[in-house]
């Protein structure tokens, strides 16, 4: 009999995150249904042989044995496990180990919050932590390197900014991004998160030239291949960078470490982009560091993991001692919102 899993989205983010599992999960005889929360996602980005759906009695009706979710929430009116499967690598922000009721199963990245997920689960009692890796990665060592017209043999910057407005780098950088860009022989590639304020996406955009690119591409593993350094603030993608042995400067990072380059003045970006340009030993070895223990895995099979991980929920069942909390006020705004009241 063929399984159903079903993946709960509500940021267009979640398409890069899930397909790799989706490909493990039709190889092994499964079968998908993208459940669209909310009105964030573009329907467009589906492909025509992608299944999906917006109304919650179909979702109900598909009955998964798994749910996997990039998001912080999900309805338990869905039939089967609820699984964990994270929006980003940045454990440092806000709410990353906030436990809200919702799942059976964490699949953590790597001993930076597989540690913490261990602690929490001995202390709520209701669900498992296992560490996987995360599938959006699973092709991050072996994508091509992202390729455009203008493009030259000279250093690229990527600024990649996340969206919240406390944390975000794009209003403070923005006069010297424009300086650089015009006065260095460097390339910029400008890669936005998908929540990112559409007026600061347009005013970078009236700066591009020939030295500087906005890329609306959503597959971000082959612009991190095409980068030598990395300008950001504290968002996610740091870690995904980190990953392949660059450096970063950040501006403001919320809890900097010997594996970045953090300023706290725009004026600093220029000195600490040539330092990151020719990076010590010592700071190599701190990059690498940090990648290992915030996600040791470049075998491209975390998806794979995460597939076997759910599948021992499913023969086993949860070897935590304690029931999933009722969230009883959660569950009825969820349903008030996707208009669901069976029982």
């Amino acid at each position: 009999m063929t399984q159903h899993y079903l993946f709960f989205i509500a940021q267009n983010y979640s398409f890069e995150i899930l397909r790799p599992l989706q490909r493990h999960i039709q190889q092994s005889g499964g079968e998908v249904l993208w459940f669209v929360y909310g009105n964030e996602v573009n329907i467009a980005n589906f492909s025509v042989d992608e299944k999906f759906t917006t109304d919650a009695l179909q979702a109900v009706s598909f009955n998964p044995v798994a749910t996997y979710v990039p998001g912080n929430v999900v309805p338990n009116f869905i039939p089967g496990f609820k699984v964990q499967v994270f929006h980003g690598l940045e454990w440092k922000k806000k709410g990353h180990f906030v436990i809200r009721g919702c799942f059976d199963l964490y699949c953590t990245h790597g001993p930076a919050t597989t540690n913490r997920f261990n602690q929490l689960a001995k202390q709520h009692g209701y669900f498992d932590v296992v560490e996987t890796g995360w599938p959006k990665l699973d092709g991050l060592f072996t994508s091509p390197s992202y390729q455009w017209e203008q493009q030259r043999d000279v250093p690229t910057i990527l600024f990649a900014p996340t969206f919240s407005p406390s944390l975000t780098a794009a209003p403070a950088l923005f006069d010297e991004i424009t300086r650089l860009s015009r006065e260095k022989d460097w390339q910029w590639l400008v890669k936005f998160h998908p929540k990112m304020d559409p007026v600061w996406i347009e005013k970078y955009r009236s700066i591009s030239s020939d030295k500087l690119l906005v890329i609306d591409d959503c597959d971000v593993s082959h612009v991190l291949q095409a980068a030598d350094v990395m300008v950001s603030d504290t968002s996610s993608i740091i870690g995904e960078f980190a990953l392949l042995g660059k450096p970063a400067v950040t501006l403001n990072n919320s809890q900097p470490g010997d594996y970045l380059i953090d300023i706290n003045d725009a004026s600093q970006l220029e000195s600490s982009i040539e330092q990151a340009l020719s990076p010590s030993e010592k700071f190599g070895e701190q990059i690498r560091g940090y990648a290992q223990d915030l996600h040791p895995y470049d075998d491209g099979e975390s998806a794979k993991r995460i597939y076997e991980a759910t599948q021992q929920l499913l023969e086993n069942g949860k070897q935590a001692p304690k029931k999933m909390p009722l969230n009883l006020f959660r569950n009825l705004k969820m349903r008030k919102k996707l208009g669901y009241w069976t029982l």
